[in-house]
C-alpha cells in the first residue's frame, strides 16, 4: 500500500495532472470467455450465451435508436473493453493516466458480461458452481489484460464470498500479487447469506488486509422483485444496496480488526455521504449522546466514522456532478476519487478533458490533483513515477482546466465543511 501524501507535499505548479480513473470496466463478448471457463461448466454456459445473445435482440427492438447511434459513433473505442492496444489510445485521448478495471464492459447490452453474471449482477447467482466458475474465468482474462501494462491497469477480481468463505480465500490469495491485479469485487447483496458484518467473513477481510487487495463494491445491483418494469425506483434506491456494505463493514469493527483493510464504494455518487457521516458521527461522537449510544462502540471503533474516510474508506464516484465535487470537503476530499466509467455511455468518455473543463474550473489545484488521481494512487499503491511519465505526455493542465493558479485550499477547509464536529463538540469519549 501507498503512503498517504500529505497535503504540502501536493504540487501546485502547472504540471499536467496524473488522472486515474476509479471506475473503469472491460471484459471479453460473452462466448470469448469459453477457454478461460472449467470445462466442466461448458454445457451450461452455451445456455447462459444463448439467453446473452436473446437478451441482445430484446435490447435491440426496445432500444434500437441509441443502440445504433452509440455503436456506430464509437464502434473503435468500445473494442478497447477487450483490446489494450485500443483501450491505451482511448485512455491517451481521455487524458486518463491509470485506470481501476471493474468487469461487463458491455453496459448497453450486456454482451460483455462474464460467464453467468459473475460480475456486477453476482449477488443473483444461486448456484456456487456457476458463482466462482463464471468469477474465475473472467479473473484468468483479466490477469492476462492488466498485464499488458502493468503501471496503468489497477484490476479488480471477482470473488462471490457469500457461497463460501474458504473458497473465496484460495482465490484472492491466487490473484493477488500478479501484475495489475489490484482489488477484488464482492457481491452488492448478501441476500440469503450471513451479512458482510459478521465474523463469518473475517478471513476474507483479514486476507485483503494481508495482500493490500482492495475490497469493492459496485453500483448495478438492488431489489429488483421490488421494482417490476419501474426504472425510477430502481435508479433511486441502486445507491443504498451498494453502500450498505459500507456501514456493515465500519460498524462492526472490521476496518479496526484488521488494520490494513481498504473499502472502496463505485459508482453511486458521493452526494449521499455528507449528510451520512453527520448522523453517523453525532450518533456515537456527541458529547449529549455519548452515554446513550457512544459507549456501546467501544471495543469496535477507535475513531470517528468520519475519520475512516481518506485511510479505510474510499469512494469511487466516477462523474461526479459539479455540486458534488463542491461539496468534497464534506464528504471527503482525502477519499473521493474521479471516474470515468470507460466504456459505459453514462460516463464521461470520450469528452473527459471537456467535462473537466467544464467542472473543475473553480477548484484549487491541490483538491483537483487529489480527487483526480493522488487519492486512487494512495489507496491502490499505485506506480506514481509511472503514471507521472504517461500523464507527462497525455494529461490535461491546470491552465487548460481554466484553474486559477493562486487559488489554495484553507487548512481547515475540512472542519469547516464538517460543521457538526464544533456545534455537537464530537470526538469519541472512551
Amino acid at each position: 500500500m501507498g503512503q498517504a501524501i500529505p497535503d504540502q507535499t501536493v504540487d501546485t505548479s502547472n504540471a499536467p495532472y496524473v488522472i486515474v480513473s476509479s471506475d473503469t470496466h472491460a471484459g471479453l463478448q460473452c462466448e470469448d470467455y469459453r477457454p478461460y471457463l472449467d470445462s466442466a461448466l461448458h454445457a451450461e454456459f452455451e445456455d447462459y450465451v444463448a439467453e446473452r445473445h436473446a437478451h441482445r435482440r430484446l435490447s435491440e427492438e426496445v432500444n434500437a435508436e441509441f443502440i445504433e447511434e452509440w455503436e456506430g459513433q464509437n464502434a473503435e473505442g468500445l473494442r478497447g473493453a477487450y483490446d489494450p492496444e485500443v483501450r491505451d489510445k482511448e485512455l491517451d485521448a481521455d487524458g486518463v493516466a491509470g485506470e481501476v478495471i471493474f468487469a461487463d464492459g458491455d453496459a448497453v447490452t450486456g454482451q460483455e458480461s462474464p460467464p453467468f453474471g459473475a460480475g456486477l449482477s453476482a449477488g443473483q447467482i444461486t448456484d456456487p458452481r456457476l458463482a466462482f466458475g463464471g468469477a474465475r474465468a473472467h479473473n484468468r482474462w483479466l490477469v492476462e489484460f492488466c498485464a499488458t501494462n502493468p503501471p496503468r491497469r489497477a484490476g479488480v477480481a471477482l470473488v462471490p464470498i457469500t457461497h463460501d468463505v474458504g473458497e473465496a480465500v484460495a482465490e484472492i490469495e491466487a490473484v493477488a500479487g500478479q501484475p495489475g491485479i489490484a482489488g477484488i469485487m464482492i457481491p452488492t447483496m448478501w441476500h440469503g447469506f450471513k451479512p458482510y458484518g459478521a465474523d463469518h467473513y473475517d478471513p476474507v477481510w483479514a486476507a485483503c488486509a494481508e495482500t493490500g487487495m482492495v475490497v469493492h463494491t459496485h453500483s448495478g445491483e438492488a431489489d429488483f422483485t421490488s421494482y417490476g418494469d419501474n426504472v425510477a425506483m430502481y435508479v433511486n434506491e441502486v445507491p443504498f444496496w451498494t453502500h450498505r456494505a459500507l456501514w456493515q463493514l465500519l460498524f462492526s469493527g472490521k476496518f479496526d480488526q484488521f488494520g490494513g483493510l481498504r473499502y472502496a464504494v463505485v459508482e453511486c455518487g458521493s452526494y449521499w455521504v455528507g449528510d451520512l457521516l453527520w448522523k453517523a458521527d453525532v450518533n456515537f461522537g456527541a458529547s449529549n449522546k455519548i452515554k446513550k449510544m457512544g459507549s456501546r462502540m467501544k471495543g469496535l471503533i477507535s475513531r470517528l466514522p468520519s475519520e475512516y474516510f481518506g485511510t479505510n474508506v474510499f469512494i469511487g464516484a466516477s462523474t461526479m456532478s459539479r455540486e458534488e465535487i463542491r461539496r468534497r470537503h464534506v464528504n471527503g476530499i482525502d477519499a473521493l476519487m474521479w471516474g470515468t466509467d470507460y466504456p459505459h455511455p453514462e460516463g464521461s468518455w470520450p469528452h473527459t478533458v471537456e467535462r473537466l473543463e467544464n467542472d473543475f474550473r473553480d477548484v484549487s489545484i491541490e483538491d483537483a490533483r487529489k480527487l483526480l488521481g493522488l487519492n486512487a494512487v494512495e489507496c491502490y499503491g499505485l506506480d506514481l513515477d509511472s503514471l507521472t511519465e504517461i500523464a507527462a505526455r497525455i494529461g490535461p493542465t491546470p491552465a487548460q482546466l481554466h484553474q486559477d493558479p493562486e487559488l489554495r485550499t484553507p487548512p481547515d477547509a475540512t472542519r469547516t465543511a464538517r460543521w457538526w464536529m464544533e456545534e455537537y463538540n464530537c470526538e469519541l469519549r472512551y
